[in-house]
């Protein structure tokens, strides 16, 4: 058998060609592979050596004021709680107002390289709050105080836990704060770890985002302080299986070192029931729910008291099969979509919308008007 010998030379250079080609795109795939592996690795590490809180360190948040599930990546602003009475210091400067997704914008940034950067460089990480709000705790078991992020995804992860018959600062800020906004807070059942109550959890149990009670507070620029406690919108919903369970604790404000207006403000299932507040100002809000709020002249401290009621939970009728069928995927809350803040859920304040929020002139139209 006879070749032709240009026949031979071309399929030698199709040969050549096809190997040449196999080896660039095997070249480029394990390049590209590499620079994929390498940009999954551009994280920051949780530092150890600046005070901090650590959320769920054994997670993949290893620590940063995150759902579990979700790495502080290159790229990103990345928040951290800081220790009961504190305030985070740092966030992004360019985020200046309540708004998604600059909302977020909370903590140092993880530059490209996986180096933490500290926006405000001359300012430590944390700073102590106004001094003004404290927790008080009578009810005999532990109570878990949890703190959203904010700015971050709002998720109830900054743990503040009050052992029974202690005391406790929670972090109040001032109109100094991001966005002068307020620190909101979920109260849960006593005998609730903050390992449990402060993550994102389902209506398979009555803490976490779930919990009964909310609260919040901030001070303005005279030295007021303004807090509220309130039922959480959440546990009142249609879909959650024990919105008419009353539970058995309450809680009430009480102020000393100074004169509050708006007393009593208390919230106690052994008097009321679900959804009712003891106050000549109460006030119906986001999602329905109840609250109260009362105001700390300048030098006044003001204490969030939870008491228990005795007993067990009083349960109301409640459709077995409500509890069979109401179930809850959401154990991991991601910040890729913005959380509605039953604490914050708008930028006004007035009758209609009476949760703590961020503006001064708000709350002072709330409370005087």
């Amino acid at each position: 058998m006879q070749f032709n010998s240009v026949v031979i030379s071309q399929l030698l250079l199709t040969l050549a060609s096809v190997s040449m080609g196999a080896s660039t795109a095997f070249k480029e795939h394990h390049q590209h592979q590499r620079a994929t592996l390498e940009k999954r690795a551009a994280t920051c590490k949780f530092p150890t050596d600046k005070n901090l809180v650590a959320v769920t360190p054994n997670s993949k948040n290893g620590g940063w004021a995150l759902s579990p599930d979700q790495e502080c990546t290159a790229g990103s602003y990345c928040p951290y709680a800081c220790p009961p009475g504190q305030l985070m210091a740092q966030w992004d400067p360019s985020a200046t107002s309540y708004s998604y997704p600059e909302s977020e914008r909370g903590g140092i940034y993880c530059n490209e390289n996986g180096e933490i950067e500290v926006p405000f460089s001359s300012k430590d990480w944390c700073y102590s709050g106004k001094g003004t709000l404290q927790a008080s705790n009578k009810a005999g078991s532990n109570v878990a105080f949890c703190q959203t992020v904010l700015p971050g995804n709002e998720a109830m992860l900054i743990p503040t836990n009050v052992d029974g018959g202690s005391t406790e600062d929670l972090a109040i800020p001032g109109t100094e704060y991001w966005a002068s906004t307020a620190a909101h807070y979920y109260i849960n059942p006593p005998g609730v770890s903050t390992e449990d109550g402060c993550v994102w959890g389902s209506t398979a149990n009555p803490y976490g985002n779930w919990s009964p009670y909310v609260a919040g507070g901030n001070v303005d620029d005279s030295g007021n302080s303004f807090v509220k406690i309130g039922w959480n919108p959440i546990y009142l919903e249609d879909a959650t299986p024990f919105k008419n369970t009353k539970p058995d604790f309450g809680v009430k404000i009480t102020c000393s070192e100074g004169q509050c207006n708006g007393l009593p403000c208390e919230i106690d299932p052994s008097k009321n029931g679900v959804n009712e507040v003891s106050s000549s100002q109460s006030s119906n809000g986001a999602g329905g729910a109840n609250s109260c709020v009362v105001t700390g002249s300048k030098g006044a401290k003001v204490t969030i008291e939870v008491f228990s009621t005795g007993g067990v939970s009083k349960r109301e009728e409640v459709p077995i099969q409500s509890l069979l069928s109401n179930k809850d995927s959401s154990s991991n809350h991601t910040n890729s979509t913005p959380v509605v803040d039953p604490i914050n859920s708008g930028v006004s304040l007035s009758a209609a919308s009476p949760m703590v929020v961020m503006t001064l002139v708000a709350l002072t139209t709330f409370l005087f008007c």
